[in-house]
């Protein structure tokens, strides 16, 4: 996976909107793959969206390819307002399970498309969004396991790990945050992959699926390891003594106050990976896109162990930086409302007018 910016950057021309709109769910469908880069705040939804404009797409064009880049603002946005690491809306039903059913998470499920798709996930650390639902699907509604530690496993190696989006998903699919769980049979399945298999757990209607009896196929459960391995970090003493911008896993925006003599940290703070861990993948991912921001220094640590000495201390807003003090910078949203709406639709109907009334 490129992590040069101007190599990043030049993927932004790469984006069919309307192509999008007709086979996102395929996939092998028109699906940017800019969502590592958004979701490491190397470039932003923003960035895309006036990029699109800026290229003659109208918005009423690229209305669906808008309406997704809003599900991953909404879910931030519900991050900030909700405590997002608890069943939101309602218990989640019918849970016998704790951990990662074993079968899953050795991709031994005998259903192709999401062996395939958890071999990959180890591999490349990607997964097209499509699967990612095949998946949680199985894992909450199928097999019956509760869905944090299983959203914990996939965030763990998913190189566009964003914990706010990868949630609220799998609550969206079990329920908890929905008024009803997605399934997603055989068919369905067969059709969006291009395969053609048969005679699994899942080939059958979608009344049968929900209504069949509870099988323990899955029964045999794994706690998945999520241990993290730190860089060394680079010694950093404030001297000069400077203002100091902090990013961090969220935040490796190269524009953010380009222009400012400051000091640059990588902040990694091991009690913020302990409570969302992540592979050496995304780590080494992580490290790979820091080095377009020039100057940057690697710290782990906590924040309140940074050599301040009373530099005036800049950071970007984002749920994860509760031990941050300093100047808060907002992300560059698309859209943000000054009301937090609960209901997606709600949301996206203030927004799409916000946004026509700009246009």
């Amino acid at each position: 996976m490129i992590t040069k910016y101007d190599e990043i950057v030049k993927k932004l021309d790469l984006i069919n909107p309307i192509r999008y709109s007709k086979d996102r769910n395929f996939i092998d469908g028109s699906v940017s793959k800019l969502s590592p880069y958004i979701s490491r705040g190397v470039i932003s939804t923003r960035d895309v969206y006036r990029f699109l404009i800026q290229k003659g797409y109208t918005l009423k064009v690229m209305q669906k390819f808008v309406q997704e880049m809003i599900w991953r603002e909404f879910w931030q946005i519900s991050w900030i307002h909700k405590n997002i690491d608890e069943d939101l809306r309602h218990p989640q039903q019918d849970v016998k399970y704790s951990g990662m059913p074993h079968l899953v998470h050795n991709y031994m499920t005998n259903i192709k498309a999401i062996d395939l798709a958890v071999k990959s996930l180890y591999e490349k650390g990607y997964i097209h969004n499509h699967l990612r639902m095949y998946v949680a699907s199985l894992i909450t509604n199928i097999a019956k396991y509760h869905w944090k530690t299983p959203a914990k496993w996939m965030y763990y190696y998913l190189k566009d790990a964003d914990w706010g989006s990868n949630a609220l998903s799998w609550q969206w699919v079990c329920g908890t945050n929905s008024h009803k769980k997605y399934y997603a049979n055989q068919e369905n399945i067969n059709r969006f992959t291009k395969l053609n298999q048969h005679a699994t757990i899942l080939d059958r209607s979608y009344n049968d699926l929900s209504t069949m009896e509870f099988s323990t196929k899955f029964s045999k459960v794994c706690n998945p390891n999520f241990t993290v391995n730190f860089p060394n970090s680079d010694v950093f003493l404030n001297e000069p003594q400077k203002p100091i911008c902090i990013y961090n896993y969220y935040n490796l925006d190269p524009k953010w106050r380009k222009e400012e003599d400051v000091h640059r940290i990588l902040l990694l703070e091991p009690s913020i990976f302990k409570k969302y861990p992540i592979c050496d993948q995304s780590m080494q991912f992580m490290i790979d896109l820091s080095k377009n921001i020039k100057g940057i220094k690697i710290f782990v640590g906590e924040f309140k162990d940074i050599p301040i000495k009373g530099s005036k201390i800049f950071f970007k807003e984002h749920p994860l930086n509760y031990n941050l003090q300093g100047v808060e910078d907002q992300r560059d949203w698309i859209c943000k409302p000054d009301k937090f709406f609960p209901s997606f639709f709600k949301h996206w109907n203030f927004v799409l007018s916000e946004l026509y009334y700009r246009s």
